[in-house]
């Protein structure tokens, strides 16, 4: 079974932000996750004109409505 909650540490202590539904004394394995991503500057910048140039695409009605994409990707 696997369980996703956020929280934050505060002073030395995780708090998670909701309630757990699990019996006292339950064991649980943490995992720290890094925020962010590996992108250097050069890669982000790439990421972001690809961003860009496909916002532009839509504002000219060039783009291609989801219903279609899943029907073509179903279709095989």
């Amino acid at each position: 079974m696997t369980l996703n909650f956020r929280g934050q540490v505060h002073s030395g202590r995780l708090i998670v932000n909701e309630p757990i539904d699990l019996p006292d004394g339950s064991e649980v394995t943490l995992s720290v996750v890094e925020d962010g991503d590996e992108l250097d500057d050069e890669d982000r910048a790439r990421l972001h004109e690809a961003i860009r140039a496909g916002q532009a695409e839509l504002d000219r009605g060039e783009g291609i409505p989801a219903t279609e994409v899943i029907a073509k990707l179903r279709a095989g």
